[in-house]
């Protein structure tokens, strides 16, 4: 076992009493990895635990400790190359599985219930969500623009996302207690202080 501070230890301890295990990410595809790991970044500072990655057309991108500032460390990921069974194992976990997209059926961003079990798809750069994934989800939200660009970066949706959860958790003091139970989160504290 590594040798922890009592300082790290509370820090491991504070970090993991506030992460979400409830939201999580779907990463369709992204081709850069530069922006999975600006994701990466987010889901760790608003207390994402885990995302999911779904790479069936774009290679499996290499990630790095320098350009996720090491969240790739402290975010678990999940990968999946089936739609069918990563969106059935999602929803028997109790999750909503919302796109995000601009057809008629999506809604505001402000127009959704985040405190809920949620996994939220960020589609390719550039063909957006798979069409065999697309398939799968009925709902989607946008983040609503003013200007002349019609889309975020998607790491910069991906954190406007986040944030618009974090807001609405927040206001429900979903932070302040666990999101896990206390053997998961014993297990998780030794982990990490091994990391």
């Amino acid at each position: 076992m590594r040798e922890v501070t009592p300082r790290r230890r509370q820090k491991i301890i504070s970090v993991l009493s506030r992460r979400q295990k409830d939201l999580t990410l779907v990463i369709d595809n992204i081709h850069d990895p530069h922006n999975v790991s600006a994701i990466l970044r987010s889901c760790d500072a608003f207390g994402v635990h885990k995302i999911h990655l779904y790479y069936t057309s774009e290679e499996f991108p290499k990630l790095g400790r320098k350009s996720s500032a090491s969240a790739i460390k402290w975010v678990e990921r999940e990968k999946h190359s089936n739609a069918k069974d990563m969106v059935s194992a999602l929803r028997s976990q109790g999750f909503q599985i919302i796109g995000t997209g601009f057809s008629e059926r999506a809604r505001p961003i402000d127009r959704w219930d985040l405190t809920l079990p949620s996994a939220i798809i960020l589609g390719n750069e550039h063909r957006g969500i798979s069409p065999e994934l697309s398939k799968l989800v009925d709902d989607e939200l946008y983040i609503p623009m003013h200007g002349m660009v019609e889309s975020f970066n998607v790491s910069v949706a991906a954190a406007i996302i986040l944030y618009e959860s974090w807001r609405q958790r927040s206001l429900k003091g979903m932070y302040d207690q666990p999101s896990f139970t206390q053997d998961e989160l014993n297990n998780l504290i030794e982990l990490w202080c091994n990391k």
